[in-house]
């Protein structure tokens, strides 16, 4: 019978220990101090709210978005007024999944664009002190324990006064994003929805999935369902979504509406219905809104959406007033075609960012 330790393999597991440096251990350290302790319940060491160094997993990204200046440690980032967090996940994708990849694909496609913006007179490096303070640590195989993640990062950035700009993963991050930031405001939030979907049944494959953070998102103490706006609905649907918005009086509006009233009635609309009673608005756009020709990289691309302007006036319109932040999610690089809905979610972010500069309406607590 052959002796297996003999094999190469088996020859090479017994040196193990020779080859051991403690260079992994000082970079886990590094990872705990600067990208913070996890969150409760998860239990191996090395795994930090924010990926940080070579031990972070492959699908978190080195690079930062628009070029900005890397926070590397997350204590820190109250120096900023701005910080854009990648939340690489999607876990909760019930179709084609990919938008893990997200980040990354985002990040890349924003080097090719200007912090400078000649549609709004704004150079936004000028105005504002940005930073990218990476990934969220997220687990794939478990929701609960990355809400959780997400939940103790977007809430560290939240509560050092940096207004938290989040690159998705799929729409499943937006409930834990909430729940992060809405111990911080004194009053209720408001939430504009930019989607063709709606995304608020209780439960979807017997879990939370990206079709029910609205159901969720509303049952914190201060988010109602009356003040949910959502725009862009309508196409492939869920009849739990319409049920949903009957019996919480929640908003929809469709692309059939947008069509017979135009962005600037729909503007109205939105904002009087988001900001009724509320001290702020938070801002969810879902990149599958868009016309499926003009955002193939996603994981529910469907006809008959927005065209890339309307969409554009849309934000423009309805950022004005300010927002406490805000998520593009769904960007899925692995079905995208030259980058064009990595870069439409890039000029999605910039135009945003500009417009709050330029109406002095950045969020500040």
């Amino acid at each position: 019978m052959y002796d297996k330790n003999q094999l190469l393999a088996h020859i090479n597991a017994k040196r193990i220990d020779e080859t051991v440096s403690g260079r992994g251990q000082e970079l886990m350290e590094h990872a705990m101090e600067f990208g913070l302790p996890a969150a409760e319940g998860i239990r191996e060491y090395g795994i930090s709210t924010f990926a940080r160094t070579s031990l972070s997993p492959t699908f978190s990204c080195g690079e930062t978005f628009l070029r900005n200046e890397k926070c590397d440690d997350a204590r820190k980032v109250s120096q900023y007024d701005v910080a854009f967090v990648g939340i690489p996940y999607d876990s909760g994708t019930t179709n084609r999944s990919g938008a893990r990849l997200g980040p990354q694909g985002i990040r890349r496609a924003s080097i090719q664009l200007s912090p400078y913006n000649p549609d709004y007179g704004v150079d936004l490096r000028e105005h504002l002190k940005m930073c990218d303070i990476g990934d969220i640590y997220t687990i794939p195989a478990n929701s609960e324990k990355t809400f959780n993640q997400i939940t103790k990062g977007i809430g560290h950035i939240f509560r050092n006064g940096v207004m938290p700009v989040i690159m998705g993963g799929d729409h499943s991050i937006t409930y834990p994003c909430l729940r992060g930031i809405s111990p911080y405001i004194d009053g209720n939030i408001g939430v504009i929805h930019i989607d063709r979907h709606g995304d608020c049944q209780e439960i979807q494959m017997d879990e939370k999935m990206h079709g029910t953070e609205w159901f969720y998102a509303t049952k914190l103490p201060n988010i109602s369902a009356k003040n949910l706006v959502q725009i862009g609905v309508g196409g492939n649907w869920v009849k739990e979504w319409s049920r949903f918005s009957n019996e919480n009086s929640s908003t929809m509006i469709s692309m059939e509406d947008i069509d017979e009233l135009g962005i600037d009635k729909v503007t109205e609309i939105a904002l009087e219905t988001a900001w009724k009673g509320c001290k702020a608005v938070y801002l969810s756009l879902d990149i599958d809104v868009l016309e499926a020709a003009f955002c193939p990289g996603t994981g529910t691309p469907d006809f008959g959406g927005m065209l890339p302007r309307e969409l554009l006036r849309l934000l423009r319109k309805v950022t004005a007033p300010g927002i406490c932040g805000m998520d593009i999610v769904e960007v899925a690089p692995a079905y995208d075609i030259s980058e064009i809905t990595s870069l439409a979610a890039s000029r999605c972010y910039i135009n945003v960012l500009s417009n709050l500069v330029l109406n002095n309406t950045v969020y500040v607590h």
